[in-house]
C-alpha cells in the first residue's frame, strides 16, 4: 500500500463502536453536526489532506489520510467529551487495506449492531460529501467511498441481506409486539420526530396498526408534517408532562447531547414503558428510581434478534463475495496509479531521448525523413513502455521497488502519492 511521498500519510479508520463500548462510553465520544464541521476545519487547518466523520447512536468514525493514527485520535478526542485514555481502552485503529475493508464492512451493514442495516450507507454518504464540499476529499477517498457504495447497491439489489425491517427503529416496534400485551392497543407518545423518530413512526403504523400516538417535537411543524401523513396528534413541547401521564409507551428519540426525559417529568402512577432511542442517553437513568417505570435502552433492543435477522446470516458469504470482488477492482485502480506517473515520466524521458537524437541526426544523414523517424520512434517507445507496464502490472511481490529501481535506472523525476494528490 503506497504512502504520500511528501509527508508520509496512510489511510485509516479509526474509532469507537458498539462492539467494544456501552452506551455510556458512545456518548462521551458521540460528535454533533457542529463538532464535526470543527473538526474537519482543524484538521484542514492542520494539513491533514483528506478527512470524514461520522456519528451515529452505535459509531463514531473518521476517515482520513495523516501522517499517524495519533493526529486522528487526538482530534476525535478534543471535539468530543471522550479522552485519549478511554480510546485506548475501547477504540480501534486500522490502517491502509485493512481501513478499506472495515469502510466496505460498515458500508454495506456487515459490521452493524443489527445486520443488514441500510441506513449507515446515508450517513457515509453525507459525510463524504461534506468533506468534499470543503476540500477535503482527495481522489483517493472519494473513489473509496464510490467502490463502498456500488457495494452497498449491488448488495441490496442481489442478496436479501436486507430482508425484514431494519435498524433500532424496527427494534423498538417489535419490542413492543414482542413484550407488551395488546400493545397495538395502547397509548404510544413519540418525543423526538427527527431521522429515527420518523423511522419509528412509520414503522409503529406499518406493524402495529395502532392510531393512537401522539407526536411532540421541541419544532412543532416538523412534527406536523410526519403527523399529516398518518392523520395521528401532534402536541406542543410545553404539553409534555401532561402527555407522558396519560401514555402507557414513551418513545423518546430526541438525539440530544444531555438527558431531555428525567424523573420530575413523570408524575403518574400508571404502568409506563420507555424506550429511549438516543445516543448520548436521553432519559435520565433517574426514572428507573420510580416503581412504575421500565426504562429500556437501545442497546437492549439491538441484542433482540428475530427470524427476519437469523435468516440474514444465510447471505453474508453472497454479499462478502460482492465486496471481495469489488475491492479487487478497487486494488487494480490502486496498483495502476502507483505506477502510472513512472510511466509518464518514462514515456516523457524517452520522447526527449527521441528528440535529441533526431536533431543530432537530422543533419547528418542525407534525404532524413521527419516523418518517418517520429512514427518508427513513437512505436518504438510505446512498445519499451508497454513492457515496462505490463512488468509493474504483473509484479507480485514489490510493485514500489521495481517502480523505485526504474526511476534510478531512467533517471526519472516523478513524485507521487496516492492518498495525498
Amino acid at each position: 500500500m503506497a504512502k504520500a511521498s511528501s509527508n508520509l500519510t496512510t489511510f485509516y479508520s479509526i474509532g469507537i463502536s458498539y462492539k467494544k463500548a456501552d452506551a455510556e462510553m458512545r456518548g462521551l465520544f458521540a460528535l454533533s453536526e457542529t463538532a464535526i464541521q470543527n473538526l474537519i476545519q482543524q484538521a484542514k487547518e492542520s494539513g491533514i489532506p483528506s478527512l470524514a466523520a461520522i456519528s451515529t447512536c452505535n459509531r463514531t468514525e473518521l476517515y482520513g489520510c495523516a501522517p499517524s493514527a495519533n493526529h486522528l485520535i487526538r482530534l476525535i478526542c478534543e471535539h468530543s467529551h471522550g479522552t485519549v485514555e478511554e480510546f485506548e481502552q475501547v477504540g480501534y485503529v486500522h490502517e491502509d487495506d485493512a481501513a478499506n475493508r472495515h469502510l466496505f464492512q460498515v458500508g454495506t451493514g456487515l459490521d452493524s449492531q443489527i445486520l443488514g442495516d441500510f441506513e449507515i450507507i446515508g450517513q457515509l454518504k453525507i459525510a463524504f460529501k461534506r468533506s468534499k464540499k470543503i476540500g477535503m476529499l482527495n481522489p483517493y477517498m472519494e473513489r473509496l467511498i464510490n467502490a463502498v457504495i456500488q457495494a452497498s447497491k449491488r448488495i441490496k439489489t442481489e442478496t436479501q441481506l436486507s430482508s425484514g425491517a431494519t435498524s433500532v427503529s424496527f427494534a423498538s416496534v417489535q419490542y413492543i409486539l414482542n413484550e407488551v400485551e395488546r400493545g397495538n392497543e395502547k397509548r404510544i407518545l413519540l418525543f423526538g420526530t427527527g431521522k429515527i423518530g420518523r423511522n419509528t413512526c412509520e414503522n409503529l403504523i406499518k406493524h402495529t396498526q395502532n392510531k393512537q400516538i401522539t407526536l411532540i417535537n421541541r419544532t412543532k411543524n416538523r412534527a406536523e408534517r410526519i403527523a399529516g401523513k398518518f392523520d395521528l396528534v401532534v402536541k406542543d413541547y410545553a404539553e409534555l408532562e401532561e402527555e407522558i401521564a396519560s401514555t402507557d409507551i414513551m418513545i423518546v428519540a430526541t438525539g440530544a447531547q444531555n438527558p431531555t426525559v428525567s424523573k420530575n417529568l413523570i408524575v403518574t402512577n400508571r404502568p409506563l414503558l420507555i424506550l429511549d432511542l438516543s445516543i448520548p442517553r436521553n432519559v435520565d437513568l433517574d426514572v428507573s428510581e420510580l416503581d412504575n417505570v421500565k426504562l429500556i435502552h437501545l442497546d437492549e433492543l439491538s441484542r433482540m434478534t428475530d427470524k427476519a435477522l437469523q435468516n440474514r446470516e444465510q447471505f453474508v458469504p453472497q454479499a462478502e463475495q460482492i465486496i471481495e470482488s469489488i475491492i479487487s477492482e478497487f486494488g487494480l485502480w490502486q496498483e495502476s496509479r502507483k505506477f502510472a506517473p513512472t510511466m509518464f515520466a518514462l514515456k516523457s524521458k524517452l520522447a526527449a531521448l527521441k528528440e535529441a537524437e533526431i536533431k543530432s541526426n537530422r543533419t547528418k544523414i542525407d534525404n532524413f525523413n521527419q516523418e518517418q523517424a517520429d512514427v518508427i520512434a513513437d512505436r518504438i517507445i510505446q512498445k519499451i513502455a508497454g513492457h515496462f507496464a505490463n512488468h509493474l502490472r504483473d509484479e507480485d511481490e514489490n510493485t514500489q521497488e521495481a517502480i523505485e529501481l526504474l526511476n534510478k535506472i531512467f533517471k526519472l523525476e516523478s513524485q507521487y502519492s496516492i492518498l495525498h494528490d
